[in-house]
């Protein structure tokens, strides 16, 4: 019997523990439509203000002096920008972030960087790069609902570092939230801005699916289109981080809602199986009562 009690109590345990995975998934779906919504919202305007940018840059020309549109021949600095999510149970959407931000930093050392400096978004990003050694800043606690101050601290530093020649790159890691079930990882180049991004609608947040098109302006900028594309370069770079907060916070309850549904989906049949086998060893403890009584019986039978 003791065998049996035991059993039960793994069933109850395993039955509360999905309770608890089965309503974490409900708040993640509840929470993954307006993190979507907000998404979809933010990104009319990311898309608008890129053809924008990307229009005044073709009639600007290559030959600007901008600091942000020069790319040097080689650098010995660069920044990486990793965004993930300040709680777990999201499957595998922070250890992806961490090992692609990894990956970029090794990337610039091995192609002649001296120094790759950090940013993190989240905590667990910024928890598992605690002892990095040129981490620049760690943002925590608004993973799930990212706010316009953060994404302009992160997006200024990275425009004054490098329009001062601090660094001379600046890619940013990130889970983009394709839909309610799908998330893509991003790595993006912030700066300095491609020359054939310039020519090309949207840049590097076009859609896979369309071809790129050449961008013409019938507009004339007074008092030119490079002191406009000077004022537009800061509002992008800002619009891109932050557009990668949002779409970061939409793909992570996407994750935990994927996760947490296999959990309960996992625990239904562990529960399954341990019935199994708590009916099978119930029937054998019965069994062996019965064979007792009937043995017990035929022995005072035969007395």
């Amino acid at each position: 019997m003791a065998n049996l009690r035991e059993i039960k109590k793994r069933i109850n345990s395993v039955s509360t523990t999905q309770q608890i995975t089965r309503t974490m998934e409900m708040v993640a779906t509840a929470k993954i439509a307006r993190a979507l919504q907000r998404e979809a919202s933010s990104e009319a305007y990311t898309a608008a203000i890129t053809d924008v940018m990307l229009t005044v840059a073709q009639d600007a020309g290559t030959d600007t002096s901008n600091p942000l549109l020069q790319e040097p021949e080689s650098y010995e600095r660069a920044l990486v920008i990793a965004i993930s999510s300040d709680r777990g149970l999201a499957g595998g959407f922070n250890v992806q972030v961490e090992r692609a931000a990894e990956q970029r930093i090794n990337h610039f050392y091995r192609h002649g960087a001296k120094e790759v400096e950090l940013i993190t978004c989240g905590r667990k990003a910024t928890d598992y790069f605690h002892k990095y050694p040129h981490k620049v800043m760690g943002i925590v606690g608004e993973s799930d609902d990212p706010t316009v101050e953060n994404a302009r601290i992160v997006a200024n530093y990275v425009i004054e570092a490098y329009a001062h020649g601090h660094i001379g790159r600046a890619d940013i890691v990130y889970f983009h939230a394709k839909n309610r079930v799908e998330q893509v990882l991003r790595l993006e180049r912030i700066l300095p801005l491609d020359s054939t991004v310039l020519r090309t609608a949207r840049g590097p947040r076009a859609n896979e699916n369309e071809a790129p098109k050449g961008l013409t302006s019938p507009f004339e900028f007074v008092p030119s289109a490079e002191h406009v594309l000077d004022k537009l370069i800061p509002s992008y770079v800002f619009t891109v981080v932050h557009q990668a907060l949002i779409d970061s916070a939409a793909a992570e309850q996407g994750a935990r809602r994927k996760s947490m549904h296999s959990a309960t989906e996992n625990a239904s049949a562990i529960i399954a199986d341990l019935s199994r086998t708590y009916n099978r060893v119930r029937q054998a403890s019965i069994t062996t009562e019965l064979n007792e009584i009937v043995g017990g019986a035929a022995a005072l039978e035969e007395n």
